[in-house]
């Protein structure tokens, strides 16, 4: 298994850019004042687009924190549903994933 310090470093590195991204979108969805109905209309498809990216980086900063968590107890890289350790490449691919392949695909049905 990849030295659990290196994932912990990972997961820790993602969760601040995301913070950081986050304050980036508020600071954009907060700069769209244009009194110009046109403007408006465009800054408003735009920002339907940032709203749903930021709603997608607090869910995965909840996920990547849960991780965290996991990691502190010792739990990660188990299946927090059916005990199984997760795959390394699955880890690899989802760092914060609670779930194995089995148990995330009878969760999304």
């Amino acid at each position: 298994m990849t030295d659990i310090l290196a994932r912990k470093a990972q997961l820790q590195d993602r969760l601040e850019a995301l913070q950081v991204r986050l304050l980036e979108i508020d600071a954009e969805l907060d700069s769209h004042q244009s009194r110009d109905w046109e403007e408006l209309a465009v800054e408003r498809e735009g920002d339907e687009v940032l709203e749903s990216e930021g709603r997608a980086g607090k869910a995965e900063i909840l996920a990547i924190r849960a991780a965290l968590d996991r990691i502190d107890n010792g739990s990660y890289g188990d299946c927090v549903r059916c005990g199984e350790p997760i795959s390394e490449p699955r880890l690899d691919l989802l760092p914060f994933t609670p779930f194995c392949a089995d148990c995330a695909h009878t969760v999304e049905k």
